[in-house]
């Protein structure tokens, strides 16, 4: 099937999305605190149109949790090895609410020395890092997030993955406005976008992948089974995915992309990969007139015909969604409340 049309498609209201994620999530022994932690992260995900990182997961992560790839009951661990440094260790489950646990730290470290860093360990899959970035924002401070994933993109002139699509998302605080949020992989696409057009029966736009033989394909399945993800931008995507790499896995003591096992099966342990986060003050630096140089310069950007901040897609999303709710293929919903009903 090429066409999203051929696929039957079901409407759900977010409060249904949420229902329906704790729902699934409890039946597979994920214990209420953790499923409450990873829910909040998939309903925001579909709330601002980010599919891939919505329901379109849940049945994996359902999956890990019951054959133990993922430990649904664990509790997250924190400690402060120096006044402005974070650690949280995950120990081998989500990483939804290791990130919560480290978040109010984070804060009122950065707050109390003007800049911070989170680092978790042992962790997986955290959804879409905007929505961690942009809570950072929230409580006033200047954000940046770093994640590390299993293997799928070649280092340039290479053909086997050593990176992950290892996005990196950035958030800054506007006085009376949602915080301004740019969220990326190092890839041209996220892979989950590839799970999502397969699901739909979609294909892929050139360019997105390669098969396992290196050959660019439109064949979603073919990008999965053994192929790379295509860098963004070249040489400059493959170089961001090894800074992620850095920050996001080898300062935290996490697995490294080439030593994670896949988000994807069922296969391995726990994928042990890591996030990072920094977290700045920008009131002592940026000084009195600080909101209005940052409006004066995303003005410079939205009074350009075509032009547009990033994240305004999502919050275009957020206002439709609130009401019309969001559209998902029949046969991923069915297979959820299937997965929730304990079967």
């Amino acid at each position: 099937m090429s066409a999203a049309s051929s696929v039957p498609m079901v409407c759900l209201s977010l409060k249904e999305v949420e229902d329906l994620t704790f729902r699934a999530l409890t039946a597979c022994g994920v214990s209420p605190a953790n499923a409450l932690s990873v829910t909040a992260s998939v309903v925001a995900a579909e709330a601002e149109g980010v599919h891939s990182h919505g329901l379109a997961r849940l049945p994996t992560y359902c999956a890990h949790a019951k054959v133990g790839k993922i430990d649904g009951n664990t509790a997250p661990d924190l400690t402060r090895p120096r006044p402005a440094l974070v650690r949280v260790d995950a120990r081998d489950g989500f990483a939804h609410p290791a990130i919560d646990l480290g978040l109010p730290a984070l804060f009122e470290a950065a707050k109390t020395q003007g800049i911070a860093a989170l680092a978790v360990t042992n962790s997986y899959n955290c959804g879409v890092v905007g929505y961690h970035v942009e809570r950072i924002a929230r409580a006033g401070l200047m954000a940046l997030g770093f994640v590390n994933a299993p293997a799928s993109i070649a280092p340039v002139g290479g053909t086997k993955p050593v990176f992950g699509t290892n996005p990196v998302a950035f958030a800054v605080p506007r006085s009376g406005e949602d915080p301004l949020v740019l969220d990326q992989s190092s890839s041209v696409i996220a892979k989950s976008e590839i799970i999502v057009h397969q699901q739909r029966g979609q294909k892929i736009p050139l360019g997105w992948a390669l098969d396992r033989n290196g050959n660019p394909t439109d064949d979603p399945a073919a990008a999965l089974d053994g192929g790379t993800m295509v860098p963004s931008g070249g040489h400059k995507g493959a170089g961001l995915a090894l800074i992620v790499e850095l920050f996001a896995a080898w300062i935290t003591g996490a697995n490294l992309s080439i030593d994670a096992s896949s988000f994807a099966d069922n296969a391995g342990g726990s994928p042990r990969t890591g996030q990072f986060f920094i977290a700045v003050d920008p009131g002592p630096l940026a000084g009195p007139d600080a909101a209005a140089r940052l409006a004066h310069l995303f003005a410079a950007i939205v009074e350009q015909e075509g032009a547009r901040l990033p994240g305004s897609r999502r919050a275009a999303a957020r206002r439709q969604t609130a009401d019309a709710g969001v559209r998902i293929p029949a046969i991923l919903k069915d297979r959820l409340e299937t997965i929730a009903a304990g079967a």
